[in-house]
């Protein structure tokens, strides 16, 4: 049967989650506080990086959240029934998984990257990897056709993923060749229009564009930020390609994996990707360094060979596709 301790640990860890959600969403409201003030394009572009993180991760732990709900009624259910026979409690151990060298070729055109030609498209990219309720981000990464290859050299570990974990690798994008100041941005947008349409014209569209009462940058940051992403001028960043590895990816070595891509030339934050992300996955499982169960060892004599003895098999390595012999003497 399933033990009611059970629902004490998961109270506790809704807990835990709620607080994580309740400092991302402090942490998203400074990043929009600072997205409005910015003034120079780096401090901008890090700041629209951060919120893009913040709001990631609040989803994540709204859904963990919601998981650990429905766990837990099913936990009371569980202890309710009186005709619920025994369970084996025995489960494979969770693990560590690390991904580091992330690196993604890029395809430039003969005439963009040898003839040196065109206009210098340049975008500033990072990496959002998420593997369960974990989610961390690379650092970003300004790109233009001097490089041949997009690099991270960020070290990213998990610390509790099951065996039939999934990381999902997303790669952002975002042009870095416009004006992203909070305030010069409508101003200049402004001008533009004024001395196209007229002066009648373009004092109407001024005005129009100038923050107002109703501006999210005029209300002093008193309403609370709610879901979806808050309207905030400033740079904006999307979704270029992304992948998912899983267990059957992780590998001794450095190994290629296939990239989805969902933009397209037309795109402004569009980079010539060559279709694939190249990195090194390990996975290490908690029972390789950690004790997970004790117990007296049970040794079977083979009739056919009476000196050799009959190996253990742990059960939480099996999952993982390791095997691990405990008795490995003869008598």
């Amino acid at each position: 049967m399933i033990s009611c301790s059970h629902v004490s640990f998961l109270l506790k860890a809704d807990s835990d989650i709620q607080k994580k959600i309740d400092y991302e969403i402090r942490m998203r409201e400074g990043a929009c506080k600072l997205l409005a003030a910015c003034s120079q394009r780096d401090q901008a572009l890090e700041a629209s990086k951060s919120l893009l993180t913040c709001n990631a991760r609040i989803m994540a732990y709204m859904s963990e959240l919601q998981r650990m709900k429905e766990a837990q009624v099913m936990q009371r259910l569980a202890c309710r029934s009186s005709d619920a026979g025994p369970m084996d409690d025995r489960s494979p151990c969770k693990g560590k998984v690390a991904i580091s060298d992330l690196r993604i070729p890029l395809m430039w055109k003969d005439t963009d990257y040898f003839k040196n030609k065109g206009e210098l498209h340049r975008c500033a990219v990072f990496c959002l990897l998420q593997l369960g309720g974990e989610i961390f981000d690379t650092d970003m990464v300004m790109v233009d056709r001097t490089l041949t290859d997009i690099c991270f050299d960020n070290t990213i570990v998990f610390n509790e993923a099951s065996p039939g974990f999934e990381l999902r690798v997303e790669l952002y994008s975002c042009c870095s060749e416009e004006d992203y100041s909070a305030g010069s941005t409508p101003r200049k947008l402004a001008s533009k229009l004024s001395s196209s349409l007229g002066r009648s014209a373009g004092k109407k569209m001024r005005a129009a564009l100038e923050p107002g009462a109703s501006s999210p940058t005029s209300n002093g940051g008193g309403a609370a930020i709610l879901l979806p992403v808050p309207s905030v001028p400033g740079p904006k960043y999307h979704l270029l390609a992304h992948t998912t590895l899983n267990l059957s990816h992780v590998q001794d070595s450095f190994r290629t994996h296939d990239l989805t891509i969902t933009g397209n030339e037309e795109c402004s934050y569009w980079l010539p990707l060559y279709g694939g992300v190249c990195c090194r996955l390990a996975a290490q499982p908690h029972c390789m360094t950690q004790q997970m169960m004790s117990g007296c060892l049970r040794v079977k004599v083979c009739r056919k060979h009476t000196h050799s003895l009959q190996y253990h098999i742990s059960p939480f390595l099996s999952r993982w596709g390791i095997f691990v012999a405990i008795a490995k003497n003869t008598l």
